[in-house]
């Protein structure tokens, strides 16, 4: 027998298929794309199981849904073991309804029932069971329970047969029957046919466009939205019937909910919490570590420098050392106090649950622009690196909608732009430092909605998915998992400083200590560097008000890695220390002494909203389909934040001349 694992995400689906093979377990990916595959056999049995990824319906939007539906229409299960979340009911019935319309055998795994009547929820298994027309165990995989129970039913075939339950108003299912091929899953190619699926195409008829037609006519809505409404309309029947609510005290996630999702303080209170959250991490807790690790950067530097002295080490090799290595290396490792800080903050923040309610509140105000609450997932994961940001883009159905989360994730401050707005902000902003890393954090979410405006206009038309999400318990962080998350994240950030800054610090050294005709020691002004550098400074000139191949070879650094900035700018001042308070770097006598707050300002908003560095470049590249749609997007990234820092300097020039 050949079983299938089907179920939402976070409903338990991996701990019941660990409970059920034991060991018996193979990993690999699916055939085409990188999602994990996980297939096994049933302990004290021979049949196979495989753990299909966690979706939400069998509409083919995800790659996810893809995969899955591909594999129960190909490869054609026995039986499908339906896990479903009680603590989620109303949308774990909604994949539910869809998998009952296929031929294919539905047993439903209950989980976690006994967490709700914890909360005085009450499910009547047996009317539920009846309802739905279909065998329904209570299981809690976290506990272990119930589980045997399931084993013992699959091992009799002690399972109902699927009667396909008739959950539609008269005139759609006289329109399924009329339209049904006669052929396996009969009635529920029927229904994909009427929500114009494009999967089902082929199927469509003369007779299937008319019918199409007349319901749109009779509901005055898209077929698609008919049938998920009347979907929910069967499922709040199952719920009025099967689900006794009895009256429980109010819960303290409860109490506390009516504050963070009041409609008049949410927006107040998550501003005031990623205020909090920058000014910690880059003011005052973080200005103090740095100073620590900056000093011991500096010593390290000198000491080493002398040592190599001693033994008569070549003057080229000594400067590639510390002006080059320990000088690029050091620059970017001296804001990893900061970034610890950061991590630590977000997990926090995520592990208690509050980011996923900001971002179920803000769907609301995202879908006006043409985005939804599901791409505040991709932009909170891009708030640590832009790839895997970019990346779980791919759980948002429509296909506009998931190109322009792809293009704006970049957008948001990663760690790696950390460096950038610490280094010009502790300099030109040192009392205010806090406040102008937070402005920048919300200015890149107005960045985001006004390039999405321009692209769901101009580029990107279609409708916004629908956002359905469960909003966790409040809970106390596990110290465990938050320490092991910015471990994590930290130890990735090192490893960057490590392997890509590393090269590329060596080459600007090279290109900064030798001209074209490889001559060593030469005046920085005529190294090919500065040569490469002048080429382009008139690209920078409306931002900074000055022609400088310095500050553009910089720029042009973060297309490799944005930390890349700060370190070629060490470089190239010729510097091994001090970079965070910015002394040497920006010295009113160094090569970027022309810098002013203004200019300053309007340098970090280009480096942080034009083209992301290559990694992200690569994973826009994948999940875009095409190199061109790639370049689209790099182009009207880097655009934009060379128009904005055009403005913002012009403005402030003219706002400045005025005052």
């Amino acid at each position: 027998m050949k079983i299938a694992l089907v179920g939402n995400q976070n409903s338990g689906k991996t701990t019941l298929f660990n409970l059920l093979t034991g060991n018996n377990q193979k990993i690999g990916n699916w055939p085409g794309v990188t999602i994990e595959r996980k297939s096994g056999i049933i302990r004290n049995t021979d049949y196979e199981i495989v753990d299909l990824p966690g979706i939400y319906s069998l509409s083919p939007y995800t790659i996810e849904e893809e995969v899955s539906r591909k594999y129960i229409f190909e490869e054609e299960p026995d039986l499908i073991i339906n896990i479903i979340d009680a603590t989620s009911i109303e949308r774990s019935l909604y994949l539910t309804t869809q998998l009952l319309e296929l031929d294919t055998k539905v047993i439903i795994a209950l989980n976690m029932a006994d967490i709700v009547e914890k909360k005085g929820v009450y499910i009547d298994i047996n009317k539920l069971s009846k309802m739905l027309n279909t065998t329904v165990i209570k299981i809690s995989a976290l506990k272990n329970t119930g589980i045997e129970h399931l084993i013992s039913h699959i091992r009799r075939r002690d399972i109902l047969d699927n009667p396909h339950s008739k959950i539609y108003s008269k005139s759609i299912e006289q329109a399924i029957d009329k339209i049904k091929p006669d052929m396996r899953h009969s009635r529920f190619i029927a229904v994909k046919i009427l929500e114009e699926d494009k999967m089902f195409s082929h199927y469509q008829s003369d007779e299937s466009t008319t019918l199409i037609k007349k319901l749109r006519h009779e509901f005055d809505s898209d077929s698609e939205e008919v049938i998920a409404g009347e979907r929910y309309s069967y499922i709040d029947k199952i719920k009025e019937k099967a689900i006794i609510i009895k009256k429980t005290k109010q819960s303290v996630t409860d109490k506390l909910d009516r504050i963070f999702l009041n409609k008049w303080l949410a927006i107040p209170i998550f501003i005031i919490i990623m205020t909090l959250v920058y000014m910690l991490a880059v003011g005052l807790v973080g200005g103090i570590t740095v100073d620590f690790v900056d000093t011991n950067v500096g010593l390290f530097s000198s000491w080493l420098g002398g040592k190599l002295e001693t033994i008569n080490t070549s003057p080229w090799l000594i400067s590639l050392i510390c002006d080059g290595i320990i000088a690029g290396v050091g620059a970017v490792l001296n804001f990893v106090p900061q970034l610890i800080i950061l991590f630590l903050c977000i997990s926090i923040l995520e592990v208690s649950g509050y980011m996923s309610r900001i971002a179920f509140f803000l769907d609301k105000l995202f879908r006006k622009f043409g985005l939804s609450g599901k791409s505040l997932i991709p932009f909170i994961v891009g708030s640590g690196c832009s790839v895997p940001g970019i990346m779980s883009c791919r759980t948002i159905e429509d296909e506009a909608e998931r190109k322009m989360t792809i293009v704006l994730t970049p957008f948001v401050p990663c760690s790696a732009k950390l460096p950038i707005i610490i280094a010009f902000s502790s300099f030109f902003f040192s009392e205010y430092q806090g406040l102008i890393a937070v402005s920048l954090y919300f200015l890149a979410i107005l960045v985001i909605i006004l390039s999405a405006i321009i692209m769901k206009k101009f580029i990107y038309k279609g409708k916004v998915s629908a956002f359905i999400t469960e909003l966790p318990e409040y809970k106390l962080p596990s110290v465990k998992y938050v320490l092991r998350d910015v471990f994590d994240k930290t130890w990735a950030f090192i490893k960057r400083a490590g392997s890509i800054i590393l090269i590329c610090s060596i080459i600007i050294w090279f290109l900064l200590s030798f001209s074209w005709r490889f001559e060593y020691g030469v005046e920085i002004a005529n190294s090919m560097l500065a040569g490469i550098g002048s080429a382009f400074a008139w690209f920078f000139y409306p931002i900074l008000g000055e022609y400088s191949w310095a500050a553009t070879v910089s720029a042009i650094q973060g297309l490799v890695a944005k930390e890349q900035v700060i370190s070629s700018m060490a470089i190239i001042a010729g510097l091994s220390e001090d970079v965070t308070n910015g002394s040497l770097i920006f010295s009113s006598t160094g090569i970027f002494g022309f810098f002013t707050p203004l200019s300053a300002y309007s340098f970090m908003i280009f480096n942080l909203f034009s083209a992301p560095c290559f990694g992200a470049i690569g994973a826009m590249r994948r999940e875009l389909g095409s190199t061109k749609q790639m370049l689209k997007a790099v182009t009207f990234q880097t655009l934009l934040a060379w128009g904005f820092a055009s403005l913002v300097f012009i403005l402030g020039k003219i706002i400045g001349g005025i005052f």
